[in-house]
């Protein structure tokens, strides 16, 4: 299963996509997401993950107690996953899902993220998941 994350917006203080996800009628739009800015910070690191292919998987998280997909490889980052969340606040890095209704939040958050973890479950058995994200 491949998911397309394509953001639309870069702005200095969030970042705005279009997640689809890829099947064999082409890519299909699921949701907006919101990211923290593309900007590299004083250390030399981009806030938001980079532009890439990522593997993904679908694992425990203790800090939302519940199960959401991780993105492994990230570089400068770890524990990159997409989650629930309405502002730019709400996340380090992460990738949140919903609706991009008002400039710099998404909202419905938590049922797009049901939806989207449904799709998952429902790919074929021991079908990979990865996910591209384009500037």
């Amino acid at each position: 299963m491949e998911l397309i994350l394509k953001r639309i917006a870069e702005k200095t203080e969030h970042t705005i996509g279009r997640l689809s996800i890829q099947n064999e009628m082409g890519a299909t739009y699921f949701c907006d997401t919101l990211e923290p800015p593309v900007v590299v910070d004083n250390r030399n690191k981009p806030k938001a993950i980079p532009a890439g292919r990522y593997s993904v998987v679908v694992t425990w998280s203790p800090k939302f107690k519940r199960w959401l997909p991780l993105l492994l490889h990230v570089p400068y980052r770890e524990g990159i996953r997409i989650h629930a969340g309405n502002r730019v606040e709400d996340t380090r890095g992460c990738i949140l899902v919903g609706q991009n209704m008002m400039p710099g939040c998404v909202f419905n958050s938590r049922k797009t993220l049901d939806a989207l973890l449904q799709r998952l479950q429902e790919r074929q058995e021991g079908e990979a998941i990865y996910i591209t994200v384009i500037d």
